[in-house]
């Protein structure tokens, strides 16, 4: 529309902008409680992995102003979904200014990042909505995890079920203060080639997942202080066995001036243990970086620790779509990525 025109953003320097444009107007939950922050070091591990374009950090700025009013992003990845391997963008950070949703701007931003990506000879799309457009391929749960059961309900986040009391609330959730299974430690450069033979073995079994390089579990998985974390379990024989991570994302508690520390679950693979004990172990070690709940989807072998470590179900589904590719709707399990 007149009055706005397009923008390439250097994340690495606008970064800033971005993050601004985000902290005020991206996703909330239907009660307008809760409203997304995320970090500016997370966006930059976000939009910047191995074969980045920056092409496709699509914003539109106001002409007068020059402020960034809408953004758009795609990062390149090779998908497989069923047994047909896709050379796809995954889109993400779709937002537009409040003030300017009357204005018709989405159609337009989503239009022009698939002229461009199509530019470059891919044609396809993965993305995720927590809205029911045509045709999703599949939808998931989220599931939480109280860490701190206090500072959820003080918060509105949770509530006290009839006849329970914080002091049992706060029983009911307790976590030993230390993790139970033997060497395991933060994941570090030298595990990388073992992490990835281990997550490329793991996701095999699942009917739509990423098929990563190396090099892309080195920047996904690498730990990163407040953006992601992630712990192996290696044998003597410098195997990796056993892999769990998380990545940061906490939320603006709209009205008060407080934040709901969030931890959600990124890629788990256990081996030489039960993905429970591993899973529990996770839950621990995001508690001591002072996280205060920990979420997780219903996808891939999720549901087998949800029930046992006292996840709770959640209000929210995430669908996962396929931009311009046919194939059979999958359940939650089948489902074996994490877009974030």
């Amino acid at each position: 529309p007149p009055g706005f025109e397009w923008t390439v953003l250097n994340i690495e320097n606008e970064v800033g902008e971005l993050y601004d444009l985000l902290a005020n107007n991206y996703v909330e939950d239907d009660d307008c409680m809760f409203r997304f922050d995320y970090s500016r070091e997370f966006l930059i591990w976000a939009l910047t992995p191995p074969g980045y374009l920056p092409d496709f950090h699509l914003g539109v700025r106001s002409s007068k102003s020059k402020k960034l009013i809408a953004f758009i992003s795609g990062v390149p990845a090779t998908v497989r979904a069923y047994d047909k391997e896709i050379k796809t963008v995954e889109i993400n950070f779709l937002c537009v200014h409040k003030k300017l949703r009357s204005k018709r701007l989405a159609p337009v931003l989503i239009k022009e990042i698939t002229r461009r990506v199509n530019h470059t000879g891919v044609f396809q799309a993965v993305y995720t909505a927590g809205v029911v457009l045509p045709v999703p391929v599949a939808a998931c749960r989220y599931h939480h995890r109280s860490l701190q059961p206090r500072k959820l309900v003080e918060v509105g986040f949770s509530r006290l079920a009839p006849r329970m009391t914080m002091a049992r609330l706060v029983k009911l959730y307790k976590l030993p203060s230390e993790t139970s299974i033997p060497n395991l430690r933060p994941m570090t450069p030298k595990d990388v080639p073992g992490a990835h033979k281990l997550l490329t073995e793991y996701l095999k079994k699942f009917k739509l997942t990423v098929l990563f390089t190396a090099d892309e579990v080195g920047h996904w998985l690498l730990p990163r202080d407040g953006v992601v974390n992630s712990f192996v379990v290696v044998d003597e024989s410098n195997t990796v066995t056993d892999l769990c991570s998380f990545y940061h994302l906490p939320s603006t508690i709209l009205g008060q001036d407080d934040t709901l520390r969030a931890a959600y679950s990124f890629y788990n693979v256990a081996t030489s243990t039960t993905l429970t004990a591993l899973m529990q172990d996770c839950l621990i070690l995001a508690k001591g970086l002072d996280q205060d709940v920990f979420n997780a989807l219903n996808l891939m072998d999720n549901d087998e620790f949800l029930s046992d470590l006292k996840f709770g179900l959640g209000d929210g589904k995430l669908h996962y779509y396929l931009y311009n590719w046919g194939c059979q709707p999958m359940t939650s399990s089948d489902v074996g990525i994490v877009l974030l």
